[in-house]
C-alpha cells in the first residue's frame, strides 16, 4: 500500500479570528412561497450577476423541488429556468443547480420524467444531468444516457448522477454516481451493492440509448466511472467501499512533475483501517484524456453483476493515511485551488476538532491552514487567487490566509450571526461570498440567499488591512 506523508504542520496556538469592518451582510431573496438552496455548488453566472438555486423544501427532498430559478444580486428579481411538468411527492426532483464557467448554462440533477409510484419515483439511482439554458427560454439539452438494460451501452450509465460538476473549460462533466443494475442484483442475492462512486463525462460526444418512459433517449455526452470501490475493501488497504464528496483538481487540472497538465478530481474514500473499521481518507483520480478505451479491471459498460470499470490510464491515488493519528479521518467535500496545485479537505486536530488541511495533488506533505477553537463546520471554498479560503464555524464565515510567507494561517471573521450559514460560494471575480440562511419570512422558515462583499480592494485574496 502506498504510504502519503502526514506531516503536522503548526500554525501556532489556537487562533482568535480578527474581526473586518465594511463586511455588511445584504438579502438577496425574501420570497417565502420557496426554499432558494445553493448547495455548495458553482452558483454565480460566468458574469456573477445572478446566482442559480433550486428550491427544495426543508429535509433535502430534492424530489420535491419544483423549479431551478436564477436570482439578480442588483434586484432580487427571480427567473425561472426549468419547471419539470406535474412535480408531485415521487418527483420527477430536479436540485443541486450550478452554473458553467463560460456559458450561460445551467446543470442540474433531474429524476425520473414521468414518475408513476414507488417503482418509478425520484431516487439515488434515478436520475440524470440535465443543462438548462440560463436566460430563462426554458431549452434544455440532456447530459448522460441512461440505459439499465442489457446490452448495456459503452459511454451510458445504469443509475443515477449527482452533485454534477462542470470543468473550467465546460467540456467536461463531474459527479457522484449511484448504480441500479448493481444495486437491483445485491436485493436479489441479499448484498448491500448500493456503493456510491465518481464518475465523468465528455461533453460534445452523443450517446444514444433505448428510448424510455422515464428517461431521454440519448445523452450529450460520453459518460465513465473513474473510480474503483468495493463492498468488502481489504483491511488496511486503499481499497475503498465509497467515493464521494469529490470535485475537479483545478480548473484545467494540476501541473505534474514533467510539466504536464493533468486532469483529475479529487474525493474522499471509504477505507478500511487494519482492525476493519471504516476510516474516511483523501484520495485524488487521475483522467485520462481519451476515456473511449476500457481499462484491466473490465468493460465500460459493466455487467449484470459488476460495475461499470475505468477507461484505460486511470490512475487512483491515496493522498492520506492518517490511521496513526490521535483522532484520525478526513471529510469533504473537498475543494481545489483554481490552479490545481492545493487541494482543501477537512482532517481533525490533536484537540479532536475539524480543521482545514492542505494537500497537493502530487503528495507529499500535508499542511494545517486553520486553529479555530471549536474547529470548522463546513469544507473550504477558494478565493480566485488561491491566496484564500473561506469556512463556517459555527455562526461565522471565516476568511483564512493561505498564502505561503508570514501570514499563513491568519483567519478573519466576515460575518457572525445565527442562524448558522450554509451553502457558501465565492464570485468569479472574488468580490461577494454568497451563502444560505433559514430564517423566519412572512411567518415561516424559509431559506434564503444572502450575500456579503470580501474586503479586498487589490484582489490578491488578502484581506484590506493584513
Amino acid at each position: 500500500m502506498r504510504k502519503s506523508m502526514i506531516r503536522r504542520f503548526t500554525v501556532g496556538a489556537i487562533l482568535v479570528p480578527a474581526s473586518l469592518a465594511g463586511a455588511a451582510e445584504r438579502p438577496v431573496t425574501d420570497d417565502h412561497r420557496w426554499n432558494h438552496v445553493l448547495d455548495n455548488n458553482d452558483n454565480f453566472s460566468p458574469d456573477d450577476r445572478f446566482l442559480v438555486f433550486d428550491t427544495r423544501p426543508a429535509g433535502d427532498a430534492i424530489a420535491a423541488s419544483s423549479m431551478i430559478g436564477k436570482v439578480e444580486l442588483a434586484t432580487g428579481k427571480i427567473t425561472p429556468l426549468y419547471e419539470p411538468a406535474g412535480p408531485g411527492r415521487f418527483g420527477p426532483g430536479v436540485g443541486a443547480a450550478t452554473f458553467a464557467h463560460q456559458r450561460d448554462e445551467v446543470l442540474f440533477i433531474h429524476g425520473p420524467f414521468r414518475p408513476t409510484g414507488a417503482e418509478n419515483q425520484y431516487a439515488l439511482f434515478r436520475r440524470i444531468g440535465v443543462m438548462a439554458a440560463g436566460d430563462g427560454s426554458g431549452k434544455i439539452r440532456f447530459a448522460d444516457a441512461r440505459n439499465t438494460r442489457p446490452p448495456f451501452t459503452v459511454g451510458a450509465l445504469r443509475g443515477g448522477t449527482h452533485r454534477h460538476e462542470l470543468s473550467g473549460d465546460g467540456q467536461w462533466i463531474g459527479f457522484t454516481y449511484n448504480d441500479a443494475v448493481v444495486r437491483a442484483y445485491g436485493l436479489k442475492t441479499g448484498r448491500d451493492l448500493d456503493l456510491r462512486t465518481i464518475g465523468v463525462t465528455q461533453l460534445e460526444h452523443r450517446v444514444d440509448v433505448p428510448r424510455s418512459e422515464q428517461f431521454p433517449d440519448h445523452g450529450e455526452g460520453f459518460s465513465v466511472l473513474v473510480v474503483t470501490v468495493s463492498a468488502e475493501p481489504a483491511p488496511g488497504s486503499d481499497e475503498i467501499s465509497r467515493a464521494a464528496d469529490d470535485s475537479w483538481v483545478g480548473r484545467d487540472g494540476y501541473v505534474r512533475p514533467d510539466g504536464r497538465r493533468q486532469r483529475a478530481r479529487a474525493f474522499i474514500g471509504t477505507t478500511r483501517d487494519r482492525a476493519g473499521h471504516k476510516l474516511d481518507e483523501l484520495f485524488v483520480v487521475d483522467i485520462p484524456p481519451d476515456i473511449t478505451r476500457p481499462g484491466p479491471a473490465g468493460p465500460l459498460e459493466g455487467t449484470e453483476q459488476t460495475l461499470p470499470m475505468p477507461p484505460a490510464g486511470t490512475v487512483q491515488r491515496r493522498l492520506t493515511d492518517s490511521s496513526g493519528r490521535k483522532f484520525p479521518g478526513c471529510a469533504g467535500i473537498v475543494r481545489c485551488a483554481h490552479d490545481g496545485q492545493s487541494i482543501a479537505f477537512r482532517m481533525h486536530d490533536d484537540a479532536g476538532q475539524w480543521q482545514m488541511f492542505l494537500a497537493s495533488p502530487d503528495g507529499g506533505p500535508i499542511r494545517q491552514a486553520t486553529a479555530i477553537e471549536g474547529g470548522v463546520d463546513t469544507g473550504a471554498r477558494w478565493h480566485p487567487s488561491g491566496h484564500a479560503i473561506a469556512c463556517v464555524a459555527g455562526t461565522r464565515i471565516i476568511a483564512t490566509v493561505v498564502k505561503p510567507g508570514a501570514l499563513f494561517g491568519r483567519c478573519y471573521t466576515l460575518s457572525d450571526r445565527g442562524p448558522a450559514p450554509f451553502g457558501l460560494v465565492w464570485s468569479h471575480d472574488g468580490k461577494t461570498i454568497a451563502y444560505n440562511r433559514t430564517v423566519e419570512t412572512d411567518g415561516q422558515l424559509v431559506t434564503q440567499i444572502f450575500v456579503i462583499d470580501y474586503p479586498d480592494a487589490d484582489g490578491d485574496g488578502i484581506p484590506d488591512g493584513s
